[in-house]
């Protein structure tokens, strides 16, 4: 499948077959990335992920770890805060007017 700027978009399957073939198959990450027709560096990519967090390696959206999740929704309240505050203020500037 491919996205908008033509890159392939490769499912969490596909992608954890990819690196299981390098870390239990004793392929190298040359040789299975060239029999998939990916690049060696989104393969290195994948692997590293997979390292990092073999329960959930895959960075699609949804699947995030639960931490990445709440960070992710504290950012979004924090910023819509920010924009209750600032719309605050320009009501508070408007009313505290005195006309002339």
């Amino acid at each position: 499948m491919q996205d908008r700027k033509g890159h392939r978009k490769h499912d969490r399957q596909f992608k954890e077959e990819a690196v299981r073939l390098v870390t239990e198959g004793g392929r190298t990450v040359s040789d299975v990335a060239h029999g998939l027709g990916i690049h060696e560096n989104l393969l290195h990519t994948w692997k590293r992920k997979h390292k990092e967090n073999p329960a959930g390696s895959s960075s699609e959206k949804g699947h995030l770890k639960p931490s990445d999740e709440e960070l992710r929704r504290l950012q979004k309240e924090n910023a819509n805060l920010k924009e209750d505050r600032e719309i605050l203020k320009k009501a508070l500037a408007i009313f505290s007017k005195h006309p002339k």
